[in-house]
């Protein structure tokens, strides 16, 4: 059984709690590589955890992690993720740096649906 829902329903919940959504970035931006045919853009709702991926995973060595105020984040950050046909990237964990990816339009309605 994977743990993705258990990592996605944390995003959710954790971010509301925080107001914060945290990514990564390095020289180049913020990452959003391609896997299943998509790409998508990682984002965590802990410090911790992005830093974790850093520290894990040999591709994002380097990088840094950057705070977003949520508000922002789901005001300008999300429209241009759907504008650019890139995913949302909840919580990615472990080695390979998996879990769900979503449309920016479903992580907006799971962020409503919990307010």
């Amino acid at each position: 059984m994977s743990i993705s829902p258990a990592h996605a329903d944390a995003f959710y919940t954790e971010v509301l709690r925080s107001e914060t959504v945290w990514g990564i970035r390095d020289a180049d931006g913020f990452p959003a590589p391609e896997s299943g045919g998509h790409r998508a853009m990682p984002f965590w709702s802990a410090e911790s955890r992005a830093q974790r991926i850093i520290e894990q995973v040999e591709a994002y060595r380097g990088f840094e992690v950057v705070s977003l105020p949520l508000d922002v984040w789901r005001s300008r950050w999300m429209p241009g993720l759907a504008k650019d046909g890139l995913l949302v990237g909840l919580n990615w964990s472990g080695t390979s740096a998996t879990c769900y990816d979503v449309t920016p339009a479903d992580a907006e309605a799971a962020l409503v649906a919990r307010t």
